[in-house]
């Protein structure tokens, strides 16, 4: 892989990690089109998949790393800051332990059908048809939701329906993001929040999925004494993907304070009905 396709990733990867538009969907896809028309982009392999989930996971660590320190602690039993009245501590300790469980549904699904998802929803027309599908979904959490509750007011019942609705994302198409955003939307929060608790919760899912692959990519890397990419684009390609990843977390929680989903939900659409439109036309190979 050339330097060149690897920045290009690591920026899809940062864009879209945290966009509704799913991230797997494109780094699937982006080489799929490139070759649809002839043009060689070889698939990202095992080193490459980590390194931009390292990289967004950094990203959303950054962001978020006073807000970890507060929920962590406050979680454990510690008054943090010191200053910090009864009221306060005892909601950063009940959203901790929301987290906590709202985790769970996707690490099961993960564990059962990870190997499944790998083999039989790679293709672009089952990711194209849920790119679409997901979209509706969204705009219906749009139309209906009330709006009316800010992150304070976090329930149990939130956490299980967004953390199940996280579960969802293993698939290429869904959105970790889009899944979890409208979930939090049907269950009546504002867009800033469901935005905020879906970053939350999507730091240890990010972590889950990077640190389950680093032990792969060094026995393979100890056995076969090379990596499919070179250091230096690793490198390259975690800060990119950093950096991109932070600015549209700051970006995101911006523009959902005052816009809606629907530009998102357009794109979905489009982007959704061009790669069927490609996957059914006699130009090429498609797989």
């Amino acid at each position: 892989m050339q330097l060149w396709q690897a920045i290009a990733l690591a920026v899809v990867q940062g864009l879209a990690e945290f966009l509704p538009i799913s991230s797997s969907a494109h780094l699937i896809l982006i080489p799929w089109l490139a070759q649809r028309f002839g043009h060689p982009f070889p698939e990202p392999g095992m080193a490459f998949d980590v390194a931009l989930h390292v990289g967004t996971l950094i990203a959303v660590i950054l962001y978020f790393i006073r807000d970890w320190v507060q929920l962590v602690l406050c979680g454990l039993g510690f008054r943090f800051p010191s200053g910090a009245s009864e009221g306060d501590v005892e909601m950063h300790k009940r959203l901790f332990w929301y987290l906590v469980i709202a985790t769970i549904p996707g690490g099961i699904v993960g564990f059962l059908f990870e190997h499944y998802i790998d083999e039989h929803m790679r293709s672009p027309k089952p990711i194209a048809c849920l790119m679409i599908g997901v979209a509706l979904v969204m705009w219906y959490a749009e139309y209906s939701s009330r709006l009316d509750r800010h992150i304070d007011r976090t329930t149990l019942g939130d956490a299980a329906f967004i953390g199940s609705a996280q579960a969802l994302a293993l698939f290429p198409g869904v959105s970790r993001s889009g899944a979890t955003i409208s979930a939090g939307l049907f269950r009546g929060m504002t867009r800033e929040a469901a935005a905020r608790f879906s970053f939350l919760l999507s730091t240890p899912l990010i972590a889950g999925a990077a640190l389950k692959e680093v032990p792969k990519l060094l026995k393979a890397h100890h056995e076969a004494g090379v990596l499919d990419i070179s250091v230096s684009t690793l490198a390259i390609s975690v800060a990119v993907s950093a950096v991109v990843g932070f600015a549209v977390i700051a970006f995101l929680l911006q523009y959902l304070q005052t816009r809606t989903l629907k530009l998102f939900i357009y794109y979905r659409i489009a982007f959704g009905i061009v790669i069927l439109l490609l996957a059914f036309l006699p130009l090429g190979s498609a797989r």
